[in-house]
C-alpha cells in the first residue's frame, strides 16, 4: 500500500531536490565543457611569444569568427594558446596558426590558416615550427628608428660608389642599375638629418599613440555606446519627425483656409503697429510723466479702500506760541 505523498517524510523529499538543483547549476556553469552540448572541439598552439594574445580573443578562419582562445600560458620556453571551435569546419593536421591584428588599438585574434587533408585530431597541437606571432606596431616604428640610427649613411655611400667602380665595365643594365644604387645612396646620405628627424618624431607618434591606447579604446566604445541609443530611439525620433511634417502640413493648410479673413486682420495689425511706431516718442514721454502721480496715487490708495492723505498747516497745534492770548 503506498503512502500518500503529504504524508511522507519531507526531509529527504527536500534533499532530493537540492541535490537536483546543485547538479543542474553545475552542469549550467560547465556547459561548454560537456561532450554533446559544449562548445566544440579543443585544439593548442605553441608560439614563440604570445604576441598580444588573451583569453577571449575570436579563433577565425579566413575572416570569420569559428571558435575562441580559452587560454594563454607559459609553456617551458615558448607559449601555449589553448583554443576552441565552436563551428562545423574541417582544417587539415598540416594546418598553420597566427596571431594577427583585429583593430588599430591592438586587439588580437587567431588566425588558423588550413593545410592537409581530413580533420586535425581533437586536443592536437600546432607545432612551433608552423605558427607566427604577430609584431607590434609601436615595437615596429621603434626598432626602425634605432635601426636607421645606427646606419653610417656617408659610409654606405662610399661602400655604393665603390661597388660601381668595380663594376664600370660590366652591361649598360648592370651599370643603370648601380647608378640609380649611386644616386639613392647619395640622395639618402643627403637627407640623412632630415630622415632622422622623420623616424625619430614617427617614434613619438608611435609612443604617444600606445600611451592614448586606453583613451581611444574609451572614445570608441563611447561613440559605439551613442549609435546604440541612437538606434534603440529611431523609432522615437522617427514618430517626432513624422508629427512635427503632419503639424506642418496642417498649419500650413489652416493658413491657406484662412487667409481670406487673416489678411484683413493681419494689415489692420500692422496698421496699428505703424501708428505705435511714429508715436513711440510720445509715449515714452508720456510714460516718464506719469511715473511720479502713479507713485504719489499708490501711496494714497495703499492702506485700504479710502484715500489717505494729509494737509499741512490746516490748524495750530495746542501749545503753539501766541495761542490763546
Amino acid at each position: 500500500m503506498s503512502v500518500p505523498f503529504r504524508e511522507r517524510n519531507p526531509v529527504p523529499i527536500g534533499a532530493v531536490g537540492l541535490l537536483v538543483i546543485a547538479v543542474l547549476l553545475a552542469l549550467a556553469f560547465n556547459v561548454q565543457s560537456l561532450p554533446l552540448i559544449g562548445g566544440g572541439a579543443s585544439y593548442r598552439a605553441a608560439f614563440s611569444e604570445a604576441g598580444g594574445l588573451i583569453e577571449g580573443d575570436d579563433v577565425r578562419i579566413a575572416g570569420v569568427k569559428v571558435g575562441k582562445v580559452e587560454s594563454v600560458d607559459l609553456a617551458g620556453d615558448h607559449v601555449r594558446v589553448d583554443f576552441r571551435i565552436t563551428e562545423e569546419v574541417a582544417f587539415g593536421p598540416q594546418t598553420a596558426a597566427s596571431v594577427r591584428m583585429k583593430t588599430l588599438l591592438g586587439q588580437k585574434y587567431l588566425a588558423l590558416e588550413p593545410k592537409g587533408s581530413g580533420q586535425m585530431r581533437e586536443g592536437a597541437q600546432i607545432p612551433l615550427e608552423r605558427t607566427v606571432s604577430s609584431y607590434d606596431i609601436v615595437n615596429a616604428f621603434t626598432d626602425l628608428a634605432q635601426t636607421a640610427e645606427r646606419i653610417d649613411t656617408d659610409q654606405l655611400a662610399t661602400s655604393l660608389d665603390v661597388m660601381a667602380g668595380e663594376f664600370k665595365d660590366s652591361p649598360p643594365h648592370v651599370k643603370a642599375a648601380l647608378n640609380g644604387l649611386t644616386r639613392l645612396s647619395r640622395t639618402i646620405a643627403s637627407r640623412d638629418a632630415e630622415l632622422k628627424r622623420l623616424l625619430a618624431s614617427a617614434n613619438r607618434v608611435s609612443g604617444t599613440v600606445a600611451e592614448r591606447n586606453k583613451t581611444l579604446e574609451t572614445l570608441i566604445k563611447d561613440a559605439d555606446l551613442l549609435m546604440v541609443e541612437l538606434d534603440a530611439r529611431r523609432e522615437a525620433i522617427h514618430t517626432l519627425f513624422t508629427n512635427t511634417s503632419a503639424m506642418a502640413q496642417q498649419v500650413t493648410a489652416l493658413v491657406r483656409e484662412n487667409r481670406a479673413e487673416l489678411k484683413p486682420a493681419l494689415d489692420e495689425l500692422t496698421k496699428v503697429l505703424a501708428v505705435l511706431q511714429k508715436h513711440e516718442k510720445d509715449l515714452n514721454d508720456t510714460i516718464a510723466a506719469m511715473a511720479p502721480f502713479t507713485r504719489l496715487y499708490s501711496n494714497v490708495l495703499a492702506n485700504g479702500r479710502w484715500f489717505d492723505t494729509y494737509i499741512a498747516n490746516l490748524t495750530v497745534p495746542v501749545g503753539a506760541p501766541g495761542v490763546g492770548r
